[in-house]
């Protein structure tokens, strides 16, 4: 699989200076977790489970969440279980079918070896298991139960745990909270992927709910909630964990909206502002602002609950020509001893070993989402994006 494996061969070559890498489910660690890009969850109910699954990866999805937890109701449970097992065997046993990485969203420690065995071959498919509410009490079960099953079906299956327990937003327990989990997932590092962010469960604690013109990082309680977890659990001193960004919870937004503008190719002067005052009007800037909030502020990907946000997430995530020619720049063997450089782009100060760590970042970024041409920026790509 690849990002933006859907689009044509000749139309990537028009988009990409450096085209996004293939990858497999068996890819390193450090690979699948970036490349992760906008994690679609699904309600474990859905009677069609395995073409929605095939339909969305032919649509540029490459990770998906099939919930057994907050998505379905408690009565719900038992039926939900048949129906994803018997729509995961059914999806493996379907000639050349493509499914992304998929992991399955648990309620209890218990369900994770029963599911494997359940799925039988079927396991194949599945990349891991979302933990839910991670705490340090909480998550030692959870992990102990996906190593049992990891070896009870000789496949590498990895953790998701979402940081949204209550104990993570008070103030009182939030450092011995983060502390914890910290201990837990380090202990269990070669199997945790990422670390996913509950920020509506932080939001229901206060009884509070963004609206679609604001962000995660408007709502200042949460915000400082982000800042502690990336601060404990995202460093890139080889201790941290990439950090995905929280769900955008509105989609009355309809591709077929941008469909007539977005089609238009080349674009024609005016025609791209245009584009974005339209996307803008549709309530669409929230997660535009949201999607480059998560990456200024050290997330990667990101939680979705509707298709129409995917390409949204991926399209931003694409490294810009100007972000590729600085990385490549300060990471250059020759300015190993640090200094300071002028940008090829003559904009900015590119500061050698203060920079370093983002450019690694950027490069790895860019070797799953790619490198755009010079010329080309997000709606270009948005428009290439979108299913025909």
């Amino acid at each position: 699989m690849r990002h933006f494996g859907h689009v044509a061969p000749e139309e990537r070559q028009r988009l990409f200076h450096r085209e996004p890498a293939v990858f497999t489910a068996d890819s390193p660690t450090g690979v699948l977790a970036a490349a992760l890009g906008a994690t679609l969850y699904s309600p474990a109910t859905r009677p069609r489970l395995a073409d929605d699954v095939v339909k969305q990866a032919s649509r540029g999805v490459v990770s998906m969440v099939l919930c057994l937890e907050d998505s379905i109701g408690d009565a719900d449970v038992t039926a939900a279980e048949e129906n994803l097992v018997r729509q995961l065997i059914a999806l493996a046993e379907t000639p050349d079918a493509e499914p992304p990485l998929l992991f399955i969203r648990v309620r209890y420690p218990e369900q994770i070896p029963d599911l494997v065995a359940r799925l039988g071959p079927a396991v194949r498919l599945l990349s891991g298991f979302v933990l839910p509410k991670f705490t340090e009490e909480r998550g030692v079960p959870f992990l102990e139960a996906l190593t049992e099953a990891e070896a009870a079906c000789g496949r590498r299956l990895f953790a998701m745990p979402v940081l949204e327990s209550p104990d993570l937003l008070y103030l009182e327990s939030r450092r011995e909270t983060l502390d914890g989990v910290f201990r837990v997932v380090d202990k269990y590092r070669d199997r945790v992927l990422a670390l996913r962010l509950g920020v509506t469960d932080f939001c229901s604690s206060y009884g509070l709910r963004r609206a679609p013109d604001m962000t995660a990082y408007d709502v200042q309680i949460v915000a400082s909630v982000i800042a502690d977890v990336v601060n404990v659990l995202g460093r890139v001193d080889g201790t941290g964990f990439t950090v995905t960004g929280p769900v955008w919870e509105y989609f009355r937004v309809q591709e077929r909206m941008f469909k007539p503008q977005l089609r238009r190719s080349p674009f024609l002067e005016g025609e791209v502002e245009e584009l974005r005052e339209s996307l803008i009007a549709h309530d669409m800037d929230g997660l535009l602002r949201e999607i480059a909030l998560d990456r200024t502020n050290g997330l990667l990907g990101k939680t979705c609950i509707h298709p129409s946000h995917v390409m949204p997430v991926h399209a931003l995530s694409v490294v810009s020509h100007e972000e590729f020619s600085d990385a490549q720049d300060i990471l250059r063997p020759e300015r190993l001893g640090g200094g300071v450089l002028r940008s090829a782009y003559t904009n900015k100060m590119n500061e050698v070993k203060p920079h370093r760590a983002w450019a690694e970042r950027t490069l790895q970024r860019a070797e799953v989402f790619g490198v755009a041409n010079e010329d080309i920026g997000f709606v270009e790509l948005l428009a290439a994006g979108l299913p025909r």
